[in-house]
C-alpha cells in the first residue's frame, strides 16, 4: 500500500496557508504539517497591517476557514532552525516549503541612522498590532516626524501616528497602544519619498484614506508637481489607471485650503535622505533634492534640512536566512527557481521549495501570494516520483521530538482557545477603548492559554 504524501510547510502566514491549502486540494493522499515561529497563525494579516485597516484583516475569515477544515494540522511556537532543524524535517517528511515571509526592516545605510529615535517601521508597526514578543511601551515624545518611504507601510505608520486617537477607538487598537498614541505630543508627519508623486507606491483607497483623516491636514507642495511633463510621462508610461488615479487625487490637495487642525500630515517627494541629523538623539534629516533625467533619479546637488525628533524608514521589507537553506543575502529571498529552492550550483534540490515574500521578495499583494503558492505546489506535484521520502513518516514523531525537546507548540485547538481568551479580555475591559479583543498577550501567556485547553499530543 502506497502511504500518505508528508509535507512540512514553514509559516503559518497567508502564503504557507495557501500552500497548505491547495496542496490538500490536489486529490493526492497528503498529511499536511504547518509550522510556525509564534504561538498564534495568520502572520503579518495578524501582526503587520494597520489596526484601522478591518477590511484587510477579514483576510483572516477566508485563512481561518483553510485551517479549521482539518486537512493541515498546525503547530505553532516552534521556532524553525532551532527546535526543528532542516535535518529533522527532512527526516520525518517527504517535501519541505519555506514559507518565512519577510518581516525585517530594509537597511537604510546613511549616517546616523542608529541614533536614538531613529527606528524601523516593522518595529512600530509590530507594537501597535500587539505583537507578543514587544515591549507595551513605545516611545512617542516627538513633535515632527519624519517617515522615509513611499510604500503602504510608509503610510500606515504616518496615518498611525498622525490621527486623533480617538478616532482609533472603534478598531482592534490594544489599550496600552491607544494610550501611548492619546499621551503623544505629536503635530507633523512627514512622509519622504526619493521619487516623484507618480512613483509611489500606495494603493488608490490607501491614498484616498489619507485625505480624509479626521482632524489631520494632509498636505503636499507645488514644487513637487512642478514638472507636469515629466510626471505624465511617468503616468502614461505605467499603462494603470491606478497611477493616474493617485496623482489626480494628490494634485486635487494642492488646491485644497489647510485648516486650523491640530495635525499635520506631510507628503514630500523627489527627497533622498542622505544624513540623519543630531549628536544624541535624532533632530532632523539631512535631503537632496532629486529629478527625473532620461527616466532615471538623479540628485540635483541642492540640500535640504527638516526638523524632526524621530525617524521612521520603512524603505521596504527584506526576509532573514532560513537555516541551512540557501540564501540570497542580496535580495533577501531563499535561493529559487519558481519555487525549486536551489543549490550553490544553481541545481533545485530535491523536496526543497519555497513560496510567499521569502520565494520573491517582499512585493505584490494577498493575489500574488496565491499564485506564487499555485506554481509552487504545482512543482511539487510534477516533482512527486523525484522527492526524497522520509525516513521516518509516521505524524506523531515529530510530536514526540518536539516533547522530547520540552517544546511547548500549540495547536489550532489551542489557538481556537487563545483566540476565545482573547475576545473575553476584550469584552470585560473597562478601558474606553472599544475593539473586538485585546491582542497584547506576551507569549508565555498565550502559550498556557492554548495548552491549558487542549491535551498536548
Amino acid at each position: 500500500m502506497i502511504r500518505s504524501l508528508r509535507v512540512a510547510i514553514v509559516g503559518a502566514g497567508p502564503a504557507g496557508i495557501y500552500a497548505g491549502d491547495i496542496l490538500s486540494r490536489t486529490g493526492l493522499d497528503v498529511s499536511i504539517d504547518l509550522f510556525e515561529t509564534l504561538p498564534a497563525p495568520y502572520g503579518l494579516i495578524r501582526y503587520g497591517v494597520a489596526p484601522d485597516h478591518p477590511r484587510i484583516k477579514g483576510i483572516v475569515n477566508s485563512l481561518h476557514e483553510m485551517l479549521d477544515g482539518g486537512s493541515i494540522r498546525l503547530l505553532g511556537n516552534v521556532t524553525f532552525g532551532r527546535d526543528l532543524t532542516l535535518a529533522d524535517a527532512r527526516r520525518l517528511y517527504d517535501a519541505v516549503i519555506v514559507a518565512t515571509g519577510a518581516s525585517r526592516d530594509a537597511a537604510l545605510d546613511i549616517p546616523g541612522i542608529d541614533l536614538p529615535g531613529s527606528f524601523g517601521a516593522a518595529d512600530v508597526v509590530s507594537w501597535y498590532d500587539g505583537h507578543p514578543d514587544v515591549p507595551r511601551d513605545w516611545p512617542l515624545n516627538a513633535r515632527e516626524i519624519a517617515v522615509i518611504g513611499n510604500g503602504n507601510v510608509a503610510l500606515d505608520v504616518a496615518r498611525v501616528l498622525a490621527k486623533l486617537p480617538q478616532d482609533m477607538l472603534r478598531t482592534d487598537i490594544p489599550a496600552n497602544v491607544h494610550a501611548g498614541l492619546a499621551a503623544s505630543p505629536v503635530t507633523d508627519v512627514h512622509v519622504f519619498g526619493r521619487r516623484g508623486p507618480a512613483h509611489v507606491r500606495f494603493t488608490p483607497i490607501e491614498l484616498r484614506e489619507l485625505g480624509e483623516v479626521p482632524g489631520v491636514d494632509t498636505i503636499v507642495y507645488e514644487e513637487d508637481f512642478a514638472d507636469a511633463s515629466g510626471i505624465d510621462e511617468v503616468v502614461a508610461a505605467a499603462g494603470t489607471n491606478q497611477v493616474k488615479v493617485m496623482t489626480r487625487t494628490m494634485r486635487g490637495w494642492l488646491d485644497r485650503p489647510r485648516t486650523d487642525a491640530s495635525r499635520r500630515l506631510h507628503l514630500h517627494f523627489w527627497h533622498r535622505p542622505v544624513q540623519v541629523l543630531g549628536t544624541d538623539a535624532v533632530e532632523g534629516v539631512r535631503f537632496e533634492r532629486t529629478a527625473l533625467r532620461d527616466g532615471a533619479v538623479v540628485g540635483t546637488g541642492e540640500f535640504r534640512d527638516h526638523t524632526a525628533q524621530a525617524l521612521y524608514r520603512a524603505v521596504g521589507y527584506v526576509g532573514s536566512p532560513v537555516p541551512d537553506v540557501p540564501f540570497d543575502d542580496e535580495r533577501g529571498v531563499v535561493r529559487n527557481e519558481e519555487g525549486r529552492v536551489l543549490d550553490d550550483h544553481d541545481s533545485p534540490i530535491p523536496g526543497l521549495y519555497a513560496t510567499g515574500w521569502i520565494k520573491r521578495g517582499p512585493v505584490g499583494l494577498i493575489g500574488h501570494t496565491k499564485g506564487d503558492a499555485m506554481e509552487t505546489i504545482e512543482h511539487l506535484v510534477s516533482d512527486l516520483d523525484g522527492l526524497p521520502r522520509a525516513a521516518d513518516p509516521d505524524p506523531d514523531a515529530v510530536l514526540a521530538l518536539l516533547q522530547e525537546r520540552g517544546i511547548q507548540y500549540t495547536t489550532w485547538q489551542g489557538w481556537l482557545a487563545l483566540d476565545a481568551h482573547e475576545r473575553a479580555l476584550g469584552a470585560a475591559d473597562t478601558s474606553p477603548v472599544e475593539r473586538e479583543r485585546v491582542k497584547v498577550v506576551p507569549r508565555e501567556e498565550q502559550v498556557a492559554v492554548s495548552n491549558a485547553a487542549v491535551s498536548v499530543g
